[in-house]
């Protein structure tokens, strides 16, 4: 069936992703356009239901990038930050005790002094409003889908996805065809492994001079605490427990606005057991003697969860192609020791809005923007990046124990001396490819949830408001069946039922089935975290945008 053409619109510039590197790039491009008195249309596309549906972070927030693109935000009443870090505690955790670690032990790039707790996604919300006050236009519900070339291959926009399509991949009676969004320069800020941005990374060899990426899977639960356990700008990093030595990550715990408590643990995807659950984790760590006492008249009021780019300096890849450029977590700005990466994505934003406006003021079009590409590194951003560029290796090569002492040593050095005894390492392996098969592991057996303080999926999905269309073509998409058989289950042990971290994927006995099982993938719990395609041990699912709206609806995360 031949489908209808597609209706166009045009714009100087389309941005792609509502997060805060999406939306600081639109309000800094309109802010360059006040200043030099020209118009400069811009349009951004968002996959959720509004802006900050699908935003999810810790969140303590460095506030220089706000500071710079919105100097006068901290006098406006409706601002979206109100609780600065009064305390902040790291611990490290063993089965049943832990101790404080002193603050003098860490350099000063580690203080949260001066940073502020709240919601990312209301900071998003923020921002769209002051995007829209500036005439940025909005297009909530519409993820962009395909990136258009022009004939020369430079990138000339985004079209949105087609609407009304059935499971069966045929039009319904209310097919909508998608709408073509062209622009001079398309910028892409999807957040971790977007699926547009991964074909960009791949048509244009992005990568072909950095470091493989890295990843983990931040889950996260919202809970009202009781008024005598709530300690307004408290700040709590935990390690250790109860993630073995050789499995990097951790935990957070951050008192905010009213009796709020922002809960959550970090699994690094490098781990090596496939029967290991991040998931799982972040339950049994609650349970800990030293962080039980917190939740204590407590309630669960939301949850998600979301893969972060974890490679850092080594790991940015070339941000810039023709017609377009990457920002914010698709480049990989994410401080994986300091857990922040909001601040360096509003900042890429305004970096990449300066590059594109310059290039408009001059007349070009569709080119490459070096401007942005050879100052990042130069920028607040590298100096951000480069002095902790080791902690995550020498985590991911030594463990826990040695391995973050190691890179204690390393930031000490940098922060001293402007240099790391270490140079700059690699990374290794691509996190995929770091599964043992079951045969050589020994399997973890987690308990079950008590449905006060631990919980299973599904109830926790539904905190989330995820909801997708039913008849529609699947979004997560699985290549080639009889190899997920063959290897997932049959080597792995099936570890896509244990690194979701929403039931979506289950190995289902079925007598029918012609080995007595079948995968199951339950698209409609999926909260779009992309972990399945970043831990497939295969490489053999891809995640791509569902239709219209689909997908989780955070409130306050």
């Amino acid at each position: 069936m031949a489908l209808p053409e597609r209706e166009s619109m045009d714009f100087d510039v389309v941005v792609v992703g509502a997060g805060p590197a999406g939306l600081a790039t639109a309000i800094r491009l309109k802010q360059r356009a006040a200043e030099i008195g020209e118009e400069i249309s811009v349009v951004v596309v968002e996959k959720g239901s509004e802006v900050g549906a699908h935003i999810l972070s810790g969140a303590v927030i460095d506030p220089i990038g706000l500071d710079r693109l919105l100097p006068e935000w901290r006098q406006d009443p409706e601002r979206p930050l109100k609780t600065e870090v009064q305390r902040d505690e790291f611990m490290m955790l063993t089965k049943n005790s832990g101790i404080t670690l002193p603050n003098v032990f860490f350099p000063k790039l580690m203080s949260n002094h001066g940073n502020f707790v709240g919601s990312l996604s209301n900071v998003c919300k923020y921002l769209g409003v002051q995007a829209e006050a500036l005439g940025v236009e909005i297009y909530p519900g519409f993820p962009a889908s395909e990136v258009l070339f022009d004939e020369n291959g430079a990138v000339a926009g985004v079209a949105t996805g087609d609407l009304g399509i059935g499971k069966s991949g045929e039009p319904r009676a209310d097919y909508t065809r998608g709408m073509e969004l062209r622009a001079k320069y398309t910028v892409f800020g999807e957040g971790a492994r977007g699926n547009l941005t991964k074909g960009l990374i791949r048509r244009f060899e992005l990568n072909r001079h950095s470091d493989v990426f890295k990843y983990g899977l931040g889950v996260k639960e919202l809970w009202q605490l009781a008024p005598g356990k709530f300690e307004p700008g408290l700040v709590r990093h935990t390690m250790g427990w109860p993630l073995p030595n050789r499995a990097g990550g951790g935990s957070w715990l951050y008192h905010f606005d009213d009796n709020l408590l922002s809960v959550g643990f970090v699994t690094h995807l490098n781990y090596e057991n496939p029967t290991l659950s991040p998931f799982e984790e972040f339950q049994r760590f609650k349970t800990h003697p030293l962080i039980a006492e917190t939740f204590e008249g407590a309630k669960r009021i939301g949850y998600g969860a979301r893969a972060i780019m974890e490679g850092g300096w080594q790991s940015v890849p070339k941000l810039v192609f023709p017609g377009g450029c990457l920002v914010g977590c698709s480049a990989g700005f994410v401080n994986v020791p300091r857990i922040k990466g909001s601040h360096n994505a509003i900042l890429s934003g305004m970096q990449a809005a300066d590059a594109i406006a310059d290039a408009l003021k001059a007349g070009r079009a569709g080119d490459e923007l070096t401007a942005y590409e050879a100052g990042w590194r130069d920028s607040p951003i590298g100096q951000d990046l480069k002095a902790v560029r080791n902690v995550k290796p020498l985590w991911s090569r030594y463990g826990t124990l040695v391995g973050v002492g190691l890179g204690g040593i390393d930031m000490w050095a940098t922060s001293i001396l402007g240099a790391s005894p270490f140079g700059t390492l690699k990374h290794g392996k691509p996190d995929h490819a770091c599964l043992k098969p079951l045969s050589e592991v020994t399997p973890i057996v987690y308990p079950k949830p008590d449905g006060k303080l631990t919980f299973d999926r599904l109830s926790s999905v539904y905190l989330s408001n995820t909801n997708h269309e039913e008849d529609q073509p699947p979004h997560l998409k699985v290549r080639d069946l009889e190899l997920q058989k063959r290897s997932e289950h049959d080597v792995y042990g099936g570890p896509s039922g244990r690194y979701c971290p929403a039931g979506v994927y289950e190995w289902v006995e079925d007598a029918s089935a012609s080995d007595g099982v079948r995968y199951q993938i339950n698209a409609q719990n999926c909260v779009h975290c992309k972990t399945c395609d970043i831990k497939d041990p295969n490489q053999n699912i891809d995640w791509v945008t569902p239709e219209g709206p689909g997908g989780p609806n955070y409130p306050n995360m």
